[in-house]
């Protein structure tokens, strides 16, 4: 799947797991997805949620509100990291040589995971830009995706992630907070992507 995506797509999903990283969470929810989105220039998502006042910041903000109230902790990949202490690894001395051998920042740990929603959220990216005749993945699809994700599943149901028992996953409930409803945007969306390709 990951071939049909653009540029601006990938940079997206690159951008949403450095969010993740750079908060401390072990985890990429629809929230560091939303994050990602609001972080390409130019992409057809960030401009739709930029006329709705979603910027990069007011939803990173909301992010970490969100999750702290949820009682949602940024470990960091401590246990990870703990784990590796056992074995005679120390992380913060490989970060340091990698960084010596290859640029500041190119080491990254944990490599966190997308959690079962945002796996779906993925997954209906394909279908949503299927159903419009398309044959790439753009950061508009990633969006509607996000939006298709949390309107087929008005409960949680149980994946064990951060999102379980609340109902709306992360991305939608930033969008709320920050008044931005979900339908308007996939409306928004949908209007400047045009009329699906036959």
């Amino acid at each position: 799947m990951f071939e049909l995506f653009t540029d601006g797509a990938r940079r997206a999903v690159t951008a949403a797991q450095d969010e993740a990283v750079s908060l401390g969470h072990d985890f990429i929810g629809t929230e560091h997805v939303l994050l990602g989105l609001t972080a390409v220039p130019g992409g057809t998502a960030a401009e739709v949620l930029g006329d709705y006042g979603v910027s990069t910041a007011r939803a990173r903000d909301e992010t970490v509100r969100l999750l702290a109230a949820a009682g949602v902790a940024a470990p960091g990949g401590q246990a990870d990291k703990d784990a590796l202490a056992t074995l005679g690894i120390d992380v913060e001395e490989v970060r340091r040589r990698a960084d010596d051998a290859f640029g500041p920042g190119r080491f990254r740990f944990p490599r966190p995971a997308f959690t079962p929603r945002a796996k779906r959220a993925m997954e209906m990216t394909l279908r949503e830009s299927r159903a419009l005749g398309h044959e790439h993945i753009g950061t508009e699809h990633l969006l509607l995706g996000l939006l298709a994700e949390d309107a087929s599943h008005p409960e949680a149901n149980g994946d064990g992630g951060p999102d379980e028992g609340r109902g709306h996953g992360g991305a939608v409930r930033v969008l709320t907070a920050l008044g931005a409803a979900p339908a308007a945007l996939r409306t928004a969306a949908l209007t400047r992507l045009g009329p699906p390709v036959e």
